[in-house]
């Protein structure tokens, strides 16, 4: 039986997508007998409350590193796998010298690296003067022996793992003699369809709501965060109820997460609902907070229309996209320099742009055979996207490495 170590910034799945991302991998691939453990924070594994969940370090300082390096040589794993986005890691960078260390203590396993976010943030310590800095950066990339974002630990993974095309773009770019060792996994949904009976799904979800059951159902799915151009919703939305005055809106999650935290998650919320207030549109808009999954997916399982207006442009990186799709709702979503794959039936606007969301969430309102013909492209698209397919494709990787296909 093949045993998997995982090192994840955090580990708190309710809060992070990284994460649950890692959850829900762990799931699939116990299920091909390929068994993992999770090295992370005391905190994040107290909170877990799970034997196969570790703490072994306070946080991802260069203190606490050589914890993770005797804690990983003590777990008789076959495969090293780092997941990884900056941000997870509280931005400390100290995790890009691990491959480093745990070569000089003597480690001989495979490590597998997956990128979950790569090209937008890069280490720029003060007391190194720019031009210098940019010149190492550069020298050592140049040269295989380090990266200029994240050091050794990609330049010295067997494999390098990347869920969106962005990602794997810049890296092709900045490592090109380390394309054999790229490999693109695209995510999945994050919240699984729960098979329910759909009129039973939209008169349960109606009465939740206290909403009657001719109400069409506008639903945003995902962290509710500043970026996330709910703002924006919220005033189209005022606007579309001055033609559709049977839509309601649905926001289904929680605020609370690694990118917005305590009290400053709490105003966020606070504001929302006061913005609600303020725009007048009293119960005919639904705030969940966090739910479980399968409670999530009931909810989605009785709406008519996903919307996801983020600030910055929708693109493949979204898990939100993906569940909207596999709950067969028609989505609207916000334009990105990078395109959305051709077979992708998504309706897009511009970024930050009320009347153009109210125009399109007016449209598909008022066009049920619309709905339902981009419904049918949705589904068909999204069936490509599935944890059985994560799983297979991470255990070709991880069998690879195994046998010493790929060399470091």
């Amino acid at each position: 039986m093949t045993r998997i170590a995982i090192i994840t910034g955090t580990y708190k799945p309710q809060h992070c997508g990284v994460a649950h991302y890692t959850a829900r991998l762990r799931e699939v691939l116990k299920q091909e007998d390929i068994q993992s453990v999770v090295l992370t924070t005391y905190a994040a594994a107290t909170e877990a409350k799970d034997s196969s969940v570790r703490g072994v370090v306070e946080d991802w300082r260069f203190t606490d590193l050589m914890s993770l390096v005797r804690a990983l040589h003590l777990t008789n794993a076959d495969i090293l796998h780092i997941q990884h986005a900056a941000g997870t890691y509280g931005f400390d960078r100290a995790i890009f010298l691990l491959p480093l260390l745990l070569k000089a203590t003597g480690y001989n396993k495979p490590i597998v690296t997956t990128v979950h976010e790569y090209g937008w943030w890069e280490w720029q310590p003060k007391y190194l003067p720019p031009q210098f800095l940019e010149w190492l950066k550069m020298w050592g990339q140049s040269r295989g022996w380090w990266d200029r974002e994240d050091g050794f630990l990609l330049t010295l993974s067997n494999a390098i793992i990347t869920t969106n095309a962005e990602a794997e773009k810049v890296l092709h770019q900045r490592l090109p003699q380390f394309q054999q060792r790229i490999f693109s996994i695209p995510i999945a949904a994050n919240v699984e369809f729960t098979p329910v009976e759909q009129t039973t799904a939209r008169e349960n979800l109606r009465k939740i709501c206290n909403w009657e059951l001719n109400t069409i159902v506008i639903v945003f799915f995902g962290f509710l965060h500043p970026v996330k151009g709910l703002e924006t919703l919220l005033n189209a939305f005022q606007k579309v109820l001055t033609t559709s005055p049977q839509a309601r809106l649905l926001l289904v999650g929680g605020v609370e997460s690694l990118a917005l935290r305590g009290e400053e998650a709490k105003r966020y919320w606070d504001k929302l609902h006061a913005l609600a207030r303020e725009l007048n549109l009293g119960n005919k808009v639904y705030f969940t907070g966090y739910l479980d999954a399968e409670t999530a997916s009931e909810y989605l399982a009785g709406a008519d229309i996903g919307v996801l207006p983020f600030n910055h442009g929708l693109t493949m990186k979204s898990g939100s996209l993906l569940t909207l799709l596999a709950h067969g709702l028609p989505v609207i979503g916000t334009q990105h320099n990078i395109p959305l794959p051709s077979g992708m039936r998504v309706q897009l606007v511009p970024p930050r742009h009320v009347d153009a969301l109210t125009d399109a969430l007016c449209q598909l309102l008022n066009n049920p055979n619309q709905r339902s013909s981009i419904v049918e492209a949705g589904c068909a698209f999204v069936e490509q996207f599935s944890w059985s397919r994560i799983a297979r494709s991470h255990l070709k990787i991880y069998q690879k490495n195994e046998i010493g296909v790929l060399q470091s």
